[in-house]
């Protein structure tokens, strides 16, 4: 079994709902972290996000835990139609054990995790010893964020 970490996130509809959804979804949850309001990255006019992490104790590969997760935002009706734009609900793979993948669409850990104070905090709620390979403690990457 490996810990694979996943980010929860949502701006579009009932938010909250949504993750729940999402969250009944998955198998092997083994903790969730607190929800908190975030300001949108990137496209900034937009509603503001709900976003939150989930500890999953999983068999399955990075790859197939990251097709799982797509499929799951699809049946949920996300849409892809603007990068950092709004959408229902948003899975990202961002840490699986303490790999580090580089392959034609999948990068763990989540390429941009060590810059973001929403993905970060919640990665903390459930681990608070979590380490992002080749950045260092998660408490270190939001001590340098501040």
């Amino acid at each position: 079994m490996t810990r694979a970490y996943v980010g929860v996130g949502a701006n579009l509809g009932d938010r909250e709902a949504t993750i729940r959804a999402a969250l009944d979804s998955l198998p092997g949850v083994a903790g969730v972290s607190q929800l908190r309001e975030t300001d949108p990255v990137g496209v900034v006019d937009q509603p503001r996000f709900l976003n939150g992490a989930v500890v999953l104790e999983t068999e399955l590969t990075p790859r197939e835990l990251l097709d799982m997760l797509l499929a799951i935002e699809r049946e949920l009706g996300r849409e892809r139609r603007e990068r950092w734009g709004p959408r229902t609900i948003d899975l990202d793979l961002l840490l699986y054990g303490d790999e580090t993948i580089d392959e034609p669409g999948l990068t763990v850990p989540h390429p941009r995790l060590h810059e973001r104070r929403f993905a970060l905090e919640p990665l903390l709620d459930l681990d608070p010893e979590a380490a992002v390979p080749g950045r260092g403690r998660v408490e270190d990457l939001l001590t340098e964020l501040d």
